[in-house]
């Protein structure tokens, strides 16, 4: 008679308890027991870095579940976070393309955690658990692949940037202009418009001095022929007023309505038919999750562009150590006073040691 013996470890985790749009209230922090050995086709990923998006807050307040309140509340409580880098850690009897110590990144619910336990085939294998690799995830595939299938970015056309000093905007702007646009950006501030033009964007917008409906008018009376829009309300109404015959609007978020007091509720647009159908336009959607077959073709895309120094990675220098940390990141992040990727580095020893390398 065999008898198996496992060992339990702990580590914390970020639980989303309540549904709401305020992420600190919905989540706390909680002690999570894992048991060893893990199952035959799964591995176990000690995190290092995991990135912040906008969009935790829906996650957070259940908009990723169908259903009604009750049935999104039914889902209580599940783990927060959407991406992060890491080191395997242990793998099951039946894992055999990766093995202990390798560095690989992961897209699935859950990664604001010390230690994850997922099915090894949902891994993604990088060079290193950088910081710099967690933003290729959510934020640089989201600007790489929406450009291409939902804009049909081609070269030769005017492409516009909302909200682009962020995560994600970094990476737009600057793949249209590798692929040879002229790239207008918008944003709130001295220094995020000095970090745009860094980038090589040809015309930033800095709203708190000027009007993105007059400049947009005034300089680009033809329209605007890409938009990759995250921000919403208002601003989706100017882009969509200055797309240009044949445009593309993208839509990738509505930021400035996700922490209304109310939470985020569906806007109404009247007369948007009219306004598309008039000039041939397109208004298309983008949702990262629906286009995983994508995900390792671009992120080696990626990889080869940062590698050659034609694609830059920006960090906000602000550091958030810890899982006990991701509420005062992600509300940072929301503040409006991040420039680049925010991330949380979640074993801060991690970092010490590469440093006394």
């Amino acid at each position: 008679m065999c008898c198996q013996f496992y060992i339990y470890v702990w580590c914390f985790c970020r639980v989303v308890h309540t549904l709401s749009h305020n992420f600190r209230n919905a989540t706390r922090l909680e002690r999570m027991r894992l048991r060893l050995p893990i199952e035959p086709h799964s591995a176990l990923v000690k995190i290092i870095y995991a990135g912040v998006n906008a969009s935790d807050v829906n996650f957070s307040s259940g908009r990723y579940f169908s259903g009604n309140a009750k049935e999104a509340a039914a889902h209580l409580p599940f783990d927060a976070g959407f991406e992060a880098v890491g080191i395997v850690a242990s793998v099951g009897d039946l894992v055999k393309h990766i093995k202990v110590g390798t560095p690989v990144a992961l897209m699935t619910f859950g990664s604001y955690t010390e230690f994850m336990l997922i099915p090894a085939k949902r891994l993604i294998l990088v060079p290193r658990p950088d910081p710099e690799v967690v933003a290729m995830l959510t934020s640089g595939l989201t600007a790489s692949i929406a450009l291409e299938k939902a804009g049909q970015m081609t070269s030769g056309q005017v492409v516009l940037v909302t909200a682009a000093a962020g995560g994600t905007g970094q990476f737009a702007v600057q793949l249209a202009k590798l692929a040879g646009n002229k790239v207008v950006a918008t944003c709130g501030g001295e220094s995020k418009s000095t970090f745009l033009a860094s980038l090589g964007v040809d015309r930033v917008i800095n709203y708190r001095n000027e009007k993105i409906k007059d400049v947009l008018k005034k300089e680009f009376p033809r329209g605007v022929d890409i938009i990759y829009e995250s921000v919403g309300g208002e601003t989706f109404d100017i882009c969509l007023n200055a797309l240009a015959v044949y445009g593309h609007l993208i839509v990738i978020g509505m930021i400035s309505q996700y922490q209304e007091k109310e939470g985020w509720k569906p806007q109404n647009y009247t007369g948007l038919c009219e306004k598309i159908l008039g000039k041939s336009q397109t208004v298309a959607g983008f949702f990262l999750i629906q286009y995983a077959h994508l995900w390792q073709d671009h992120l080696e895309k990626l990889f080869n562009l940062y590698a050659s120094g034609k694609l830059k990675v920006f960090l906000d220098p602000k550091k958030f150590l810890g899982v006990a940390s991701v509420a005062d990141a992600v509300e940072y992040l929301h503040s409006g006073r991040s420039v680049g990727k925010v991330v949380v580095c979640m074993d801060p020893s991690y970092g010490e040691t590469l440093a006394k390398l």
